[in-house]
């Protein structure tokens, strides 16, 4: 099991990554990770060249209470509503990245245009319906839009991405990026062609084998 140090700076280097990556700028965006009965999540409003491990906060999943030097992002409700309602993953990364967020911004879901939408678990990626930052609703909402999925996005917001691992969520975070940039511009050649449900349902079957082989 990592050390709670350790996830702490595997946050922060998630977030420089995000930034070098061109998903997510300033201190938008927010990165979560479950630690023991809770999660550590980046602080509010601390641009993420400033942040350091020591600014991470650990949120307890019992009552909510927050242990840290700053205050938890203003997003932490629907991490921790996620990662307390999902045991099948351990991290959870929020973006702002152009493309999809364009698409949420017309409440699109990113359809099956291209097979790697099955890498998100589904035969779309579903927007969900617009509520403000940081309430129930909207953690309500994204929730609904996940269902079993690794990932959705949210109405006039942004992107939520999830993994077993930080690493994992952020591969999924970029990819959709790159699902979005792709249907944007094959857009502009008429309406994208669409892969049909039972293509996508052989696409999801073959992605339980996809990648490395996983050793004890």
């Amino acid at each position: 099991m990592r050390t709670e140090s350790a996830l702490r700076k595997e946050i922060v280097s998630t977030c420089l990554q995000m930034e070098q990556m061109g998903i997510n700028q300033g201190s938008s965006g927010n990165v979560s990770i479950r630690w023991k009965d809770g999660m550590l999540i980046t602080p509010s409003g601390l641009p993420y060249e400033a942040t350091s491990p020591e600014d991470i906060i650990f949120v307890e999943f019992s009552d909510n209470s927050a242990q840290g030097l700053q205050k938890p992002s203003s997003e932490w409700l629907f991490h921790r509503d996620i990662l307390a309602s999902r045991t099948d993953i351990d991290a959870v990364i929020h973006t702002h990245s152009v493309y999809a967020t364009a698409m949420a911004i017309q409440r699109m879901d990113i359809p099956a245009h291209h097979y790697m939408v099955a890498a998100a678990g589904g035969n779309k990626i579903q927007c969900a319906r617009y509520a403000t930052f940081g309430t129930r609703a909207l953690s309500d909402n994204a929730l609904s839009a996940l269902g079993g999925r690794l990932a959705c996005l949210l109405a006039n917001h942004g992107v939520i991405a999830l993994g077993p691992d930080l690493p994992r969520a952020l591969w999924l975070a970029n990819e959709i990026e790159t699902l979005a940039k792709q249907f944007f511009i094959a857009s502009q050649y008429g309406q994208p062609i669409v892969l049909p449900d039972e293509e996508m349902a052989r696409v999801i079957e073959r992605f339980k084998s996809y990648g490395p082989k996983k050793t004890d």
